[in-house]
């Protein structure tokens, strides 16, 4: 915390912290108020420290869409729309496949896939020349550590590149690790169940070999997800997003299951990379482009229901607003709703001749546009003692598995995909392993076809795909505090770039010598990190960003 005068710092009306979506829509509308505002961007480019799975959506319902505010967004800064939606139900070689467009255009207008670090930047273009007309404008490389204070309350913020810089309101856009809402009191990193992993892989395929393996033209796009048995009994999933010239394939999964299962993510990625139904889109050709990850929140936990603090605004990600109920997965719509709604609160609390009252006010429009519904459902949380509940669980899971569930899924099994395509249902859905592994697995073993491809690619190594990335390395920006392996060890298997018996990532395993003999411990080298944020969840560390510019830079992301 910093308390100082700051008469003699430099004033914007308004300051944005992160460019990403979120950042980019809420100093477009302060910039289209009038607003004089400032973005600061912590990559050397916008975009570069940042990925996505990614699919952006504009809802009918939501306020704002990116399109509104970028009239040009889609032809200028998105990858393909992606018109049909599917998931596979997969049980060792059973697959089944369930149709889901009727989910995935719910409420949908539109939807594209993108690669952030073009989407970003174009945003990033358009950003700076908005705010310069009002007297801003755009840095990137700058790291924003913390908030100003004077008099204990919040003023400004604080950078490592730049002196203080105090502001009538601030927007809090950085993303998964905010340091301002954890400086701010507003998010911390101690229940792992709040959180998801994700990790991804951009694979190169020409354009022609996309529509000719999809079945789709230039101006088409697809998603599929998977669940099943693929993943070794870890909660979550994969995804495959079809680009204009490559593929975002990834997972995502419960951090707490990755960590319970001392699962690698790597391996987890690996093994949708590698399971044959992908050969009838990969057909022995594989070239990775980037691998990347991140931390994602959990919004029915972790969507914080009064996202401000005085001056302070959290948008987006910064406030736990990702969505991801089953195989609605939507994040970058709710940071661009969230961003043009703080920027109508600030400047609706200005005319009213009460600045400071942005916050509330800002909440409240997250309430009345339904916002909050979508990221908390409340059937979730009225659901959630008895359809997470041990007992609940068992009796469900001797359900599916005996003759008379094998019998339903036969007679029903149309039902169960209009289940999928439910977003009463969906909002819903308890996070245990029936829902995303038992369920999906008995799915396909009971109703699958058995898929006879083989499919004979080979996923680069992690040390290949850690030797892939570009790195600036700084100083180390991760401190172990407790390096003994029953407080941190689970960030060995857990990190992205760590993996047991590697010796090339982060975190690494290691046995001592003690007076009393040996014991077990672990290492750091923050050199290859990629900033996903998972060792502060699960390892007793300090944790903050690298200084600006410095660490992992995406080329896709």
């Amino acid at each position: 915390m910093t308390e100082t005068p700051t008469d003699e710092y430099e004033h914007y009306e308004a300051v944005v912290v992160g460019a990403g979506p979120g950042g980019a829509a809420a100093a477009a509308a302060l910039a289209n108020h009038g607003v004089e505002t400032l973005v600061l961007e912590r990559g050397v480019d916008a975009g570069s420290k940042n990925v996505s799975g990614g699919l952006i959506y504009a809802e009918e319902s939501a306020p704002y869409t990116i399109d509104d505010l970028f009239p040009d967004f889609r032809e200028e800064a998105t990858e393909r729309p992606a018109d049909e939606y599917y998931i596979h139900n997969v049980a060792g070689r059973n697959v089944k496949t369930f149709d889901l467009n009727d989910i995935h255009h719910h409420d949908t207008e539109w939807c594209d896939s993108v690669l952030r670090r073009k989407m970003d930047s174009w945003l990033a273009e358009q950003v700076h020349g908005m705010t310069r007309e009002t007297g801003g404008g755009l840095l990137t490389n700058v790291r924003v550590n913390g908030l100003l204070r004077e008099g204990g309350e919040i003023v400004g913020v604080t950078c490592d590149e730049l002196d203080p810089i105090t502001a009538d309101v601030i927007v809090a856009a950085d993303g998964v690790n905010s340091e301002l809402a954890r400086d701010a009191g507003l998010m911390d990193w101690e229940e792992p169940e709040e959180w998801f992993q994700g990790v991804k892989a951009v694979v190169d395929m020409d354009p022609d070999a996309i529509n000719e393996r999809f079945g789709i033209d230039d101006d088409e796009g697809v998603a599929h997800l998977f669940a099943g048995d693929l993943f070794d009994g870890v909660r979550g999933g994969g995804l495959l997003y079809t680009n204009e010239d490559s593929l975002s394939i990834g997972t995502v999964f419960h951090l707490d299951s990755i960590a319970e299962e001392k699962a690698e993510p790597h391996e987890l990625l690996d093994s949708l990379l590698t399971h044959p139904l992908l050969d009838q889109w990969l057909q022995g050709e594989y070239e990775e482009r980037e691998y990347a990850a991140k931390l994602v929140p959990d919004s029915k936990k972790a969507a914080h229901p009064s996202p401000h603090r005085g001056r302070l605004l959290l948008v987006g990600d910064a406030a736990g607003q990702m969505q991801a109920q089953g195989p609605i997965i939507k994040g970058m719509n709710h940071a661009v709703t969230a961003g043009g709604l703080a920027a109508e609160a600030y400047q609706e609390a200005k005319a009213r001749g009460n600045p400071t009252n942005a916050g509330d006010l800002y909440e409240q429009k997250l309430e009345t546009e339904g916002v909050m519904k979508k990221l908390r459902p409340a059937r979730y949380r009225y659901s959630r003692p008895v359809s997470e509940s041990g007992l609940v669980t068992g009796l469900t899971n001797g359900l599916l598995n005996s003759p008379v569930g094998t019998a339903g899924l036969k007679l029903f099994g149309g039902l169960v995909e209009r289940a999928f395509n439910s977003p009463f249902m969906l909002g819903m859905i308890p996070d245990t392993r029936f829902s995303y592994v038992t369920m999906p697995t008995r799915i396909g073993e009971v109703l699958g076809t058995p898929v006879t491809a083989e499919n004979d690619i080979e996923p680069p190594e992690l040390d290949e795909r850690i030797g892939d990335l570009t790195y600036d390395v700084d100083d180390p920006h991760i401190e172990v505090l407790d390096n003994s392996f029953e407080a941190s060890g689970t960030a060995v298997t857990a990190c992205p770039v760590s993996a047991k018996d590697f010796g090339g990532g982060c975190y690494r395993e290691e046995t001592v010598q003690t007076n009393g003999g040996e014991q077990k411990v672990v290492s750091l080298d923050t050199q290859p990190c990629v900033e996903c944020g998972t060792c502060a969840v699960v390892a007793d560390t300090h944790w903050e960003h690298p200084p600006g510019g410095k660490g992992v830079e995406y080329k896709q992301g």
